[in-house]
């Protein structure tokens, strides 16, 4: 019987990746599932979620809320607490992923072959009305906003928009940030005051966010979505579903939690000193950028278990030398031990922390 050979066109449904959006499914929340009394931005829960806010506070959680039958296990769930139904001109409230320039030299921006862009996601909410995503060019200052509308209070609803190609503006060719793709909550009249800017034009603050609902504006509203996925083309795909480990790695390029509990291994080290003790931890995935360390600084939340005994201490810190797959971190807080001895790092206490952070 002969052998026939399967193209590889024939396996239509292989990942390629083509999701710029780096876990659009919400299945990654590396720093925790849930943060109450948010009042400013940064990173909170879900990996690679933004948070821009001044208006309101609000709760971000991981939920299982999901559309039925989509294969979603997980939202991301914005829950206002305290509320703001009249905001001063200066105030925003958005959810955005940041995304760095190497991954997007394949759309072609400010060349006549621009690829245009379709953004598709999932989205619930009990206030209906008209919501805006935008993609903002940190490179070169030019956005294009596109508005959305929630029709029915508390169902999933699909949402697709596309963006035409910018011919104007190449975005760098580094790891820096050069997109955000923004999904707007709520702006003060800065923002909204003009006219809805829906083509690729130098940016114009009173145009970014016009029409746009207050999503503040009573402890009775919430937000979800899921399922983001912004791609080249004029038309959406099936949402690329990507393995757990392979989502994972992604998300640790930018943001690594290493322990976050009691009696976890951190690494192997020695004493540099008597009061000073030195490990080399390894990652394990190539980071953006050489990392921040992030640790606890809790009474005896570390320990050293060494030469048949338990030395504690309070604190780790970034030791200096360090590049995108490693870093010297050391312990020099509370501790007394031997110099030259060797021994086994790992943590003390349930509120034990640490974590290095390479986020756009």
């Amino acid at each position: 019987m002969a052998i026939t050979k399967i193209p590889a066109a024939g396996f239509s449904d292989a990942v390629n990746f083509r999701n710029i959006i780096i876990n659009g499914d919400m299945s990654i929340a590396q720093r925790g599932t849930s943060e109450s009394g948010i009042t400013s931005g940064g990173y909170k829960t879900i990996d690679r979620m933004y948070m821009v806010s001044n208006l309101g506070t609000f709760t971000q959680s991981q939920s299982t809320d999901v559309p039925t039958g989509q294969g979603f296990a997980k939202s991301l769930k914005m829950d206002c607490t305290t509320a703001n139904a009249s905001p001063s001109s200066g105030t925003l409230l958005y959810v955005a992923q940041l995304i760095e320039g190497q991954n997007l030299q394949y759309l072609k921006k400010g060349t006549s072959s621009a690829e245009s862009l379709t953004l598709s996601f999932w989205v619930k909410s009990s206030k209906t009305g008209t919501y805006v995503c935008e993609l903002y060019d940190n490179d070169n200052t030019r956005q294009i906003s596109k508005s959305y509308t929630i029709d029915s209070a508390n169902t999933w609803e699909k949402k697709t928009i596309t963006y035409v190609g910018d011919t104007t503006g190449a975005f760098d060719n580094n790891n820096a940030l050069s997109l955000y793709c923004n999904f707007w909550l709520g702006a003060g009249s800065n923002y909204t005051s003009g006219t809805l800017n829906t083509d690729w034009n130098s940016s114009t603050t009173a145009n970014r966010v016009v029409g746009q609902v207050n999503l503040a504006d009573s402890t009775s509203n919430e937000w979800y979505i899921t399922g983001i996925q912004l791609e080249a083309g004029t038309s959406a795909s099936d949402f690329e579903f990507l393995p757990h480990d392979v989502n994972l790695q992604r998300c640790q390029r930018y943001y690594l939690q290493w322990v976050n509990d009691n009696q976890q291994t951190i690494a192997s080290g020695a004493y540099y000193s008597s009061s000073d003790v030195r490990m080399i931890v390894s990652f394990p995935t190539a980071m953006r950028n050489p990392p921040s360390l992030i640790s606890s600084d809790v009474t005896d939340c570390f320990r050293v278990q060494r030469d048949s005994a338990d030395d504690t201490f309070n604190l780790l810190k970034d030791g200096g030398p360090k590049n995108i797959y490693s870093m010297l971190v050391f312990g020099n807080t509370n501790l007394s031990g031997t110099d030259g001895h060797g021994g086994w790092i790992g943590t003390n206490n349930s509120s034990a922390n640490l974590a290095f952070d390479s986020e756009l």
